[in-house]
């Protein structure tokens, strides 16, 4: 079962999106020679295939592409925090503002992905919203078990993922 073609093309248009491209890519130079979990593609893709599934466990009703749209660009403002002390979600909450609309998002759908975006960071989210399954999937996508950096990382012990499941 594929997106179907008006929703891949937004997708796509996120990846494509030249404000996307460029944040993606300051990020990847800014975290060049980083040795704690970065934000490369890859986390982006885990993160949006992790909550996805969650979705569909829980029988959720949030269309698959405002999990893609909200996975892509829910660190997309990384550099921002790097460079100038900017909480990465409310960075990353402004160029998706743009991004979403540019790329022929809906006003609601629009507010639906930012508010998951902003709220990315925080376990307190309503169980079921797009923010509470971005939590649960950015977490997950990180291999604590097996990082060679952990015991340098700043994450809390119970932040950190012990488990392949739960």
């Amino acid at each position: 079962m594929g997106l179907k073609s008006q929703e891949r093309d937004r997708i796509n248009e996120i990846w494509e999106h030249p404000k996307w491209q460029s944040a993606y890519h300051k990020i990847q130079e800014l975290e060049r020679d980083r040795k704690f979990c970065g934000h490369s593609l890859e986390h982006f893709l885990d993160v949006a295939r992790l909550a996805y599934i969650y979705s569909l466990e829980e029988q959720s009703k949030i269309p698959r592409e405002w999990i893609y749209a909200a996975a892509l660009l829910h660190d997309i403002g990384r550099h921002e925090q790097y460079l100038n002390q900017i909480p990465h979600q409310e960075a990353s909450a402004v160029l998706a503002r743009e991004i979403l609309k540019d790329c022929g998002f809906l006003e609601h759908e629009q507010s639906e992905i930012i508010q998951a975006i902003r709220g990315h960071r925080m376990d307190q989210n309503q169980e079921g919203s797009l923010s509470h399954y971005l939590y649960q999937a950015d977490k997950r996508s990180r291999c604590c078990m097996i990082c060679p950096a952990e015991k340098e990382c700043n994450w809390s012990e119970e932040k950190k993922n012990w488990k392949i499941s739960d």
